[in-house]
């Protein structure tokens, strides 16, 4: 259990010149030869910060007071919650600044790869670079009999209710703020992870920008049909924008958000959302791209880099509900898709068949047993896309990707560290790297996207 946090008026207070900012964009400095992580604080400055937490090999503490700024600190602060959310640690830098800092991470690892050679462009910038997360996973807890909805603070259980955050599109802030209410005139039992009882554990929202409509998932440590009808029924009352309320039932007393069963309480089984020239449905828990306007960028931009024929066979591993294999079906003979999760693979077929695509195979189930099960029944392939999580590709999927020899793979991540790793494998698989796209999808975080091309080399 987290040790908790001293009072403010008897923390010990640092003065700490700060290097670098580690990869979630957290300052580092050293005071008397021991590391200090310093949220908030930025390379170059000299801040007060008060300790928080003295481990055996690092110090934690809170920004107190920047005495000597970067020149790339912003002069007015966008968010009155920052120092305490830590969710957006970036949010005080301009954007110049945080594109230059998520290239060099880019750079870094590819580096820590022996891929130094490799160039790497100019971030990719986003617009708007505020209000523009379409979805959310959110904490619900009580203190003191107060409810709060937002995120756990860095390093410790303690929620900071986020009604008003300045990342979230609009109607998440007000469907948040409702919920908030509602929650505490309904007096619904809120969970309590410390005594593993109580009803309400997370709120889950996703937009449809396009269409101005919001799904609704109220996350419970067990099935309810008493409160959460009645908090939904209201919700709609009081939000008309919010089309579809589920209820997905969670279980488990550890850190994992989504349980495994799902029930429509109000409206719509699905979303129906457009990026691009695409239109997609997507359920309550399947995962999707939270910024629309710079996915619809990457899309097309891997359609363009694909440059399929309209004979020319396409694999897209990790293929969620159908975003990136529907864009690139508009140019291709024939579409593979391969996901693990079962609804995202029937919101991709109902995707396919809403657009009128009807050259994609969806499959369910692991990559690596996927790939092995299709190698006799794939032809030849011009490109194989890879969007693999956070903890990038298994070394079994990459041999087994050698082994089909695409003529030219895109790899799209959201980890530096996993897409050097893989990259580096790749290349000894018969590959060149030709281009490497850093790009903003998360504004104000430490977060970036990486688009990759490589091409096979012929003999």
């Amino acid at each position: 259990m987290k040790r908790p946090r001293a009072p403010k008026e008897a923390r010990e207070i640092l003065k700490i010149s700060i290097d670098s900012l580690d990869a979630d964009g957290v300052g580092q400095g050293r005071y008397q030869g021991q590391p200090v992580s310093v949220p908030g604080a930025f390379p170059e400055e000299i801040v007060l910060a008060a300790v928080e937490h003295r481990g055996q090999n690092r110090i934690a503490a809170h920004l107190s007071k920047v005495l000597r700024r970067n020149p790339q600190r912003r002069a007015a602060e966008p968010c009155s919650c920052a120092a305490d959310c830590l969710g957006c640690p970036l949010i005080n830098m301009s954007d110049r600044g945080q594109l230059e800092f998520k290239r060099q991470r880019i750079i870094t690892a590819l580096g820590e790869n022996g891929l130094a050679e490799v160039p790497v462009e100019p971030t990719l910038a986003a617009e708007p670079t505020l209000q523009y997360r379409t979805s959310c996973k959110l904490v619900v807890a009580r203190e003191r009999n107060a409810v709060k909805i937002g995120l756990y603070r860095r390093g410790s259980h303690q929620v900071v209710g986020i009604e008003d955050c300045p990342l979230h599109h609009p109607l998440i802030n007000r469907i948040v703020k409702v919920v908030s209410e509602e929650i505490t005139r309904q007096k619904i039992p809120v969970y309590n992870p410390n005594h593993q009882r109580g009803l309400l554990r997370y709120l889950l929202i996703r937009i449809s920008p396009q269409s101005g409509k919001a799904m609704v998932t109220f996350v419970s440590r067990e099935q309810d049909l008493r409160f959460l009808p009645k908090l939904g029924k209201w919700l709609q009352h009081k939000v008309p924008e919010v089309i579809a309320v589920h209820q997905n039932i969670n279980s488990s007393t550890g850190n994992v958000v989504i349980g495994g069963d799902t029930l429509k309480l109000h409206g719509q089984p699905d979303l129906f959302d457009r990026v691009g020239n695409i239109r997609l449905r997507i359920s309550p828990t399947s995962f999707f791209q939270v910024n629309h306007q710079q996915a619809a960028r990457v899309y097309q931009m891997i359609r363009e880099w694909a440059n399929l024929n309209g004979n020319q066979s396409a694999l897209d591993l990790y293929c969620g509900v159908g975003g990136i294999s529907l864009h690139l079906a508009q140019d291709a003979g024939q579409v593979f898709g391969i996901e693990v999760a079962e609804d995202a693979v029937r919101n991709a077929r109902a995707n396919a068949e809403l657009n009128e695509l009807r050259n994609c195979v969806f499959r369910a189930g692991d990559a690596t047993e996927q790939l092995q099960i299709l190698a006799d029944e794939l032809p030849k392939l011009a490109l194989a896309c890879l969007n693999p999580p956070r903890k990038g590709c298994d070394q079994e999927v990459l041999m087994a990707m050698g082994e089909l020899a695409p003529q030219q793979i895109i790899y799209m991540s959201c980890e530096p560290e996993s897409l050097a790793r893989d990259l580096a494998l790749l290349t000894t698989l018969g590959y060149k790297i030709t281009r490497v796209q850093p790009v903003d999808m998360f504004p104000q975080t430490a977060h970036v996207e990486t688009l990759v091309h490589l091409q096979r080399i012929t003999a």
